[in-house]
């Protein structure tokens, strides 16, 4: 009896152990394990926004003070011009003459290493609209200052921006403001497929879950074919990049508000106030877009399939568009004040990169009472891989003369975009500039105009002539004129050039001009000092010292140059002989 009693006992215990293992409420193991998916999503998503995070700041710290390696397409400059084409008439710009004659994409290139839309854009609007306020460049300085003296900030403000990044579609000022002509889409039949998919679940799966199964399948297979296959989806996808990098722009705004750093001041201040008024558009923003549209990102993944059963971006498209359509004023000043640290970065990236550069410093000018002087020491070309410094001080007109390939023209865009730079980057490449703020204009590398059918004589004539209608404004004017009326005969052109020379000098005028008219340094003898690039005439080779040196040319090599090539001797000679007869005689002789 004892053994049947103990017997009969341990099998009840048994039958109630077993119970325990496999009586838990399965509700209970379903929320266990939509907690640990959760939790590991959750953890997901950390892992790879450090991963991220970590990459980003290897790049930062590998591109600081180094050369630029981005490799632009065709048409990528273009794009990034449109911002500032929008302010283009707001003050005096660099021209597109100017832009082009001194080779400035090839620079802005170099300067470029912003890490966001909003950096390039505003950076590229910087290089082609001078500063002519002692107190705005001040600014500008210290903010440039900031951020090379401080890596850590600056590295933090990076982080910051690259959340951004950078548009696909050229500048973002387009990208965004193209929201302002986006259509609105019809949503009555995404709503019934919503509510019909909401009802499903909510009511026929709980009551009879094998129906409810079997039509949330249909439902979820009907709702992402009309998704994919109907036109609201592709007529919004357009303008899905658009709403992509304002939620960018939105979010770091929204982030760098925490920031509280006295030379930044200014510009939280305005992205602050911007970004008010776009208040609680990330809460809706979020279920038409991802602020990272990027593939990879795990929460981006998780939306997109929520995106294509329920429609949720179809259905909030409308009521967004409305709250951004009247915002330009806002997103623009987004642009400008997010951008400006960008560029500063990348200004000061720049200083690092350079192995001589200074501060510019501007003089006063009496208006009408002196003449404009500039005085620079070790200037050289920041473009040129061995470039050659020299040194000047001028006031009033300047006549460059020399040999072909001697370096004329190299000087004079030199002098021209380091006074760009000085008012744009505060920031020259030689070791001492001085000069008043200057508007600068030139007129060098011209060519025929096919399109409009203009010959090189007229495009020529109409880019002298507006600097001659800008020289008119009483305003300091720096302008460079490379070979004078080179489209058309000699005695016509040393007629003319000397009297478009003589017009330029005024006493808000800074001129320089170069020219193989040795005639013009006579003709212009005391109105224009004269300097000189020389070579040195060997054997076989011509050498080039591109050292300025004071007083007009004397020495030519073009005749040297054909018998360096292999010309015939006899028409070497001859040619010898002809220019010497005429310097004696005045007249050329007759074949």
């Amino acid at each position: 009896r004892d053994f049947c009693l103990s017997r009969g006992l341990g099998d009840v215990y048994k039958r109630q152990h077993k119970r325990g293992e496999s009586g838990m409420n399965p509700y209970v193991s379903v929320i266990l394990t939509i907690a640990v998916c959760l939790l590991l999503f959750v953890l997901w998503i950390i892992y790879e926004n450090y991963k991220n995070k970590k990459r980003i700041l290897t790049k930062i710290r590998k591109n600081w003070g180094k050369p630029y390696t981005r490799q632009y397409e065709p048409g990528d400059i273009e794009q990034i011009s449109h911002y500032f084409r929008r302010r283009e008439k707001e003050g005096f710009a660099i021209d597109d003459i100017t832009w082009n004659d001194l080779d400035m994409d090839r620079l802005y290139k170099m300067v470029n290493q912003t890490i966001s839309s909003p950096g390039e854009d505003v950076l590229y609007d910087m290089m082609r609209r001078p500063v002519f306020s002692q107190a705005e460049i001040d600014k500008r300085d210290e903010l440039i200052d900031f951020f090379s003296q401080h890596e850590k900030e600056r590295e933090h403000m990076q982080l910051l921006l690259s959340q951004i990044g950078k548009t696909r579609l050229g500048s973002l000022s387009d990208t965004v403001l193209a929201l302002k002509s986006s259509p609105e889409v019809k949503t009555g039949i995404h709503w019934f497929m919503l509510i019909l998919l909401v009802l499903n679940v909510a009511v026929l799966l709980p009551v009879k879950p094998v129906v409810g199964f079997f039509c949330f399948m249909v439902l979820m297979i009907t709702n992402i074919t009309i998704y994919y296959a109907g036109n609201d989806r592709k007529l919004i996808e357009a303008y899905l990049d658009c709403y992509a990098h304002l939620l960018r722009m939105l979010s770091v705004a929204e982030k760098i508000k925490n920031v509280q750093w006295s030379e930044t001041r200014k510009q939280m201040s305005a992205i602050a106030e911007a970004r008010a008024v776009f208040k609680g558009l990330n809460r809706k923003a979020i279920f038409l877009t991802s602020k990272n549209t990027d593939g990879g990102d795990p929460a981006q993944i998780l939306m997109d399939y929520i995106r294509m059963l329920t429609h949720i971006d179809i259905l909030v498209y409308n009521g967004l568009l409305k709250k951004i359509q009247d915002k330009t004023d806002s997103i623009l000043k987004l642009i400008d004040n997010i951008g400006e640290l960008d560029a500063c970065i990348s200004i000061a990236s720049f200083r690092e990169l350079l192995t001589l550069w200074c501060k510019p410093e501007f003089k006063s000018w009496e208006s009408g009472v002196t003449q404009i002087e500039m005085a620079v020491e070790d200037l050289y070309h920041p473009l040129l891989q061995e470039a050659v410094a020299n040194s000047f001080q001028v006031a009033g007109g300047t006549l460059v003369t020399g040999s072909n390939a001697s370096g004329k023209s190299t000087f004079l865009k030199n002098v021209a975009m380091n006074s760009i730079l000085a008012q744009t980057l505060v920031t020259c490449t030689c070791s001492s500039y001085q000069a008043p703020f200057l508007k600068v204009m030139t007129s060098m590398a011209l060519r025929d105009d096919i399109e409009s059918g203009e010959s090189y004589f007229i495009v020529e004539i109409k880019s002298l002539k507006r600097i001659l209608e800008e020289s008119k404004k009483r305003e300091p004017l720096l302008c460079i004129i490379d070979e004078v009326l080179r489209g058309t005969n000699t005695v016509e052109r040393i007629a003319a050039s000397s009297r478009i020379l003589n017009a330029l000098r005024q006493k808000w005028v800074l001129p320089f001009a170069a020219t193989h008219d040795i005639e013009l340094s006579y003709i212009l003898d005391s109105q224009y000092e004269n300097y000189h690039f020389e070579e040195d005439v060997q054997e076989k080779e011509v050498v080039f010292s591109y050292v300025l040196k004071n007083g007009r040319a004397t020495s030519r090599n073009a005749i040297q140059l054909l018998d360096m090539l292999g010309y015939d001797k006899e028409i070497v000679e001859d040619a010898r002989n002809a220019a010497f007869n005429f310097e004696n005689k005045g007249i050329w002789d007759a074949l």
